[in-house]
């Protein structure tokens, strides 16, 4: 696969796992990575909120609050 440069290679990694990380989890990766960049860049979520945003954790969340 060509990815144009090394850090271009490195980034697809990155995001190849989050995609995956989702899908293993039962999670439609698009609603899941745009829910949790949009609470990064709001502030919404502090840095020591950002293990709620795991995949796991954020589809355990979703569950409590559609309860």
């Amino acid at each position: 696969m060509l990815v144009g440069n090394v850090k271009g290679g490195e980034t697809f990694a990155i995001l190849a796992s989050l995609v995956n990380s989702a899908k293993l989890n039962g999670l439609d990766p698009h609603t899941w990575l745009a829910d949790v960049l949009e609470r990064i860049v709001s502030g919404s979520t502090t840095i020591n909120q950002l293990d709620t945003l795991l995949p796991w954790n954020w589809k355990a969340e979703r569950h409590q609050v559609a309860a």
